[in-house]
């Protein structure tokens, strides 16, 4: 089939008919449950091949060759009857609960124990809160058909389907609210890259939202697979933790799409743990994040922080998180925004205090604006650290907008070649002054201390306001537009969690 663009473009024009469907957010949900299932039976047929007696979690008429495909004579559930067994049957199983017809039990719900395996537990994990908005079963009916036409063990095609989920991913970055799941490819790549990963390592993210970070991981690592062990220790190397739905659902569909058969995502919140449970059993050598920021968490997550680190900020709380997480030795690279840095209020002075002290942070790299456009526009740092003993001294480096470049958009996004006067500069390290302004510059950690750990170096200078054509005018205010939605989006959830108003209801 042709894939790519075409594929996207086809099931957004099918979607658009549908009354259902409200916006490219709840567009791109529904289309990833359906291509779950379809991935997910496609490695159904492998673990049926490589397994003596292996049985689906899935009840085998509700298993996706068994209802989404035509039968021989080209014939498929459509129209009304389709949707009926979606939202009355397929769904409600999928999320555990039975369907009864009367009394009689036609279909049992998935149940998940201990020992289920954890490639089973993830239909129930990945449905729990997944929502079909479809409202017109020949629609629906026609989604399906698309999606049903790829191969996946057609190599060319499951390769050309990773480009496809790549853009649909890049499309979150414009769906409101839900582009906070997506840190730009190439920002993950540089991290990657610069950690360096070696095999038998183990990495997490705990806040993994769309699997970005240990993608990149798994790129780097297997240039270092060689035979049948190196690839069991790269399939064992990832955990991650996601706390919304929504990416927890693409996420497992991108480890499935990379052959990790046994995905270690789990659905949950990372902030609901007491810090001073964890064990060395609980750490790990690699940890790669971009923590949400900005976010609301309830208050009763403070109390399973120690005091002189409880902060409203949720970047704030996962930075201690990933201190008690990262094994003595162990290694990090982590997306903080500019208001870490220079924050002075006591619990994130404690926190850098603490971070200084414990942990090596020997370089914190400037990133320009609008890498997130058009999500946020607030300006982030990428702060590497380990933990070999307490920082002595740390190197600040500004990553200037390459040239002819005034702004990231989606049309022109950061791109890993971005970064490379960051990776020439890094081993061989010198300071850099331009027009009087510090570009790379290295600061002892008394000096940070004594700034009360302001550590707002290495900063961008102020430029001058550029006039730019109108083309280029509108569609940067269409992104600006897009960031201020977001962050409105953002804080009237936080106020109606708050106050308990359930706006759906209203």
């Amino acid at each position: 089939m042709a894939m790519q663009s075409g594929f996207i473009k086809r099931i957004r024009d099918i979607m658009r008919m549908d009354a259902g469907i409200n916006g490219d957010a709840q567009r791109i949900e529904q289309m990833v449950w359906m291509l779950f299932l379809k991935v997910y039976d496609a490695k159904e047929d492998d673990w049926e091949l490589n397994e003596d007696n292996y049985e689906s979690i899935i009840p085998e008429d509700l298993r996706w060759r068994n209802w989404a495909k035509a039968d021989e004579n080209g014939h498929a559930m459509t129209g009304d009857k389709l949707l009926s067994f979606v939202n009355n049957t397929l769904f409600p199983v999928l999320k555990g609960n039975d369907v009864k017809e009367s009394e009689k039990v036609l279909y049992e719900g998935i149940q998940v124990t201990p020992d289920t395996p954890i490639k089973k537990t993830i239909v129930k994990s990945t449905f729990e809160d997944a929502n079909n908005y479809m409202k017109d079963g020949v629609y629906l009916r026609q989604v399906i058909d698309v999606i049903d036409e790829i191969e996946f063990d057609d190599v060319k095609e499951s390769h050309d389907f990773g480009f496809v989920y790549e853009e649909i991913l890049r499309e979150l970055q414009s769906a409101g609210s839900s582009g906070e799941f997506y840190t730009p490819r190439a920002v993950t790549e540089f991290m990657a890259l610069m950690i360096k990963p070696q095999l038998g390592e183990k990495m997490a993210d705990f806040a993994c939202g769309t699997g970005g970070f240990i993608t990149s991981w798994l790129g780097q690592l297997s240039k270092q697979v060689t035979d049948t062990t190196a690839q069991k220790q790269l399939d064992d190397s990832i955990y991650g933790i996601e706390k919304k739905p929504f990416p927890y659902l693409l996420c497992v569909t991108n480890m499935l799409l990379h052959d990790i058969e046994v995905p270690n995502i789990y659905h949950m919140n990372s902030l609901k743990h007491n810090l001073l449970d964890y064990t060395d059993d609980d750490k790990f050598d690699v940890i790669l994040m971009n923590p949400p920021y900005g976010g609301h968490e309830d208050k009763s997550i403070q109390n399973f922080f120690p005091d002189d680190l409880t902060s409203s900020e949720t970047a704030d709380l996962f930075m201690s998180v990933i201190m008690y997480r990262l094994k003595k030795g162990g290694r990090a690279a982590v997306i903080l925004p500019d208001g870490f840095l220079f924050g002075t209020d006591n619990a994130k002075v404690a926190i850098k205090k603490k971070l200084f002290s414990e942990c090596n942070v020997h370089t914190i790299i400037r990133m320009p604006h609008s890498v997130f456009a058009p999500y946020t526009s607030i300006t982030t740092n990428i702060l590497f650290f380990d933990r070999t003993g307490p920082t002595t001294e740390t190197w600040f480096y500004r990553l200037d907008m390459p040239e002819g470049y005034k702004n990231f958009s989606k049309t022109k996004p950061m791109q890993l070649v971005h970064f490379d006067p960051a990776v020439q500069w890094w081993d061989n390290r010198e300071e850099i002054t331009i027009d009087g302004f510090d570009k790379a510059k290295k600061f002892t950690v008394k000096e940070l201390s004594d700034r009360t750990y302001n550590i707002d170096l290495c900063g961008y200078p102020h430029e001058e306001e550029e006039i730019l054509p109108p083309k280029e005018l509108i569609q940067q205010y269409q992104e600006k537009r897009a960031s201020l939605n977001a962050d409105i989006d953002r804080i009237l959830a936080q106020i109606t969690e708050i106050l308990g108003i359930d706006l759906e209801e209203e």
